[in-house]
């Protein structure tokens, strides 16, 4: 190649270059909110997202995903904010928010009354069915008498199994002792949240397990009436919030939550999550 031919070609390699910049800096601009809000860092939002999938995760590129982090990317996409995501630990997550280090944070955050004493919480996104984990495909609350039955501690539905399960049920501090228990056979079904298993069993870790979602019954609350997730903010985060309530109703409407659930493997019936409530 002959060194006019070369200059020639970075030349147009420089001007396309800075075509795409202008082009993409057009597009930026063109760019108009929705709504009027401060965020932690000016034109980003900052999630601290926790490992819990298929809700919240990192990817090895260090995106933003699950059924959080997709909502929480569309929401800053139509609010023209740019990502900045934050791997936490569970335990930490909520003092990231507290702290004024992070505008909300992911991780199929409960809306409780308790939680929303300390901050605020945006609408619901979705509701956090009970699972039931069993080799015969067992969905009835019924099917649960009679039976070894293990669940972990702290969830909505522990005190009314206790009540009706008595010394049958065995508590587990999380939910890979659990079914260490479960493969082994020292427990007949487990009791875990429905999404956690629909993606276990899509990547064939239950060995021969089947979840189904539980059936409504009235002597276990949470079968009837489901936690709903939130994403956390900040108690002076008003305008925020507001953003936040909008873009999710916004994305009921449009099928956009359903349309996330079903690529995570779910039906998609979680996005059914009727009006906002606290859980006390």
């Amino acid at each position: 190649m002959n060194s006019s031919m070369s200059k020639t070609s970075l030349l147009l390699a420089a001007a396309a270059g800075a075509m795409l910049l202008s082009a993409q800096f057009a597009a930026a601009q063109d760019c108009k909110p929705a709504h009027q809000f401060s965020t932690i860092e000016s034109g980003t939002l900052t999630v601290a997202v926790t490992t819990y999938a298929p809700h919240s995760f990192l990817d090895e590129a260090g995106a933003m995903k699950g059924i959080d982090g997709d909502i929480a990317a569309e929401f800053a996409k139509r609010e023209c904010l740019t990502v900045k995501a934050v791997a936490v630990d569970p335990a930490a997550a909520i003092q990231y928010v507290l702290s004024g280090q992070a505008d909300i944070t992911t991780g199929d955050w409960y809306r409780t009354a308790e939680r929303a004493k300390a901050m605020n919480l945006s609408a619901p996104l979705y509701v956090d069915q009970m699972g039931i984990y069993s080799k015969d495909g067992l969905s009835k609350v019924s099917d649960l008498e009679g039976k070894s039955v293990g669940t972990v501690q702290g969830y909505l539905w522990v005190a009314d199994l206790k009540a009706l399960l008595g010394s049958s049920l065995k508590l587990y501090p999380n939910s890979v002792n659990m079914q260490q228990d479960l493969f082994s056979g020292r427990i007949d079904v487990a009791v875990d949240g429905y999404s956690t298993g629909v993606v276990a069993e899509q990547k064939g870790a239950l060995k021969g397990y089947q979840v189904k979602a539980a059936e409504p019954d009235d002597r276990v609350k949470a079968t009837k009436e489901a936690a709903q997730a939130a994403f956390p903010y900040a108690l002076k985060a008003t305008e925020l919030g507001a953003a936040l309530d909008a873009q999710v109703k916004a994305m009921h409407e449009d099928g956009t939550i359903v349309k996330i659930l079903k690529s995570y493997g779910l039906d998609g019936t979680a996005g059914d999550t009727g009006e906002a409530r606290l859980l006390q």
